[in-house]
């Protein structure tokens, strides 16, 4: 008589904890990398981009690359995001002379220390840019 009782209240006590939210919370590089996309559509992906100096491509910590060019923000995913730190120096090893390419790479160096700390391997660079309005 007790038994069921028990498994009563038991399922009743799991029936009363909130359901969790089936998609995790964004990381904090996904959130900063979504208010930085905020309006913003995504273009064709490309191969290879034109930088002018390396100063302007921004680390988002485990979530991407960013290089700003006008009105157009490239993202690089990279094919090991959770290896990108903000406060990591970034080196970058041309293969494709001026331009910025899947094929290069980027080395990662500790502030603190100076040794390597992990390199990252690019993907296509996606752009995006605001929305054409016609008014």
């Amino acid at each position: 008589m007790l038994k069921p009782l028990i498994f009563a209240a038991a399922a009743a006590g799991l029936m009363a904890v909130p359901a969790q939210a089936d998609e995790a919370e964004p990381t904090r590089g996904e959130a900063k990398l979504a208010k930085l996309l905020d309006g913003r559509v995504a273009g064709e992906p490309q191969n290879c981009i034109s930088t002018t100096g390396s100063r302007s491509l921004k680390q988002i910590d485990g979530t991407a690359l960013t290089y700003r060019s006008g009105d157009t923000v490239w993202v690089n995913y990279t094919r090991n995001p959770q290896s990108i730190d903000d406060s990591d120096i970034m080196v970058i090893k041309r293969f494709s002379g001026s331009r910025l390419c899947r094929s290069d790479q980027v080395h990662l160096v500790d502030r603190t220390v100076g040794f390597l700390s992990d390199v990252l391997m690019l993907d296509d660079f996606v752009p995006y840019t605001m929305p054409d309005t016609e008014g």
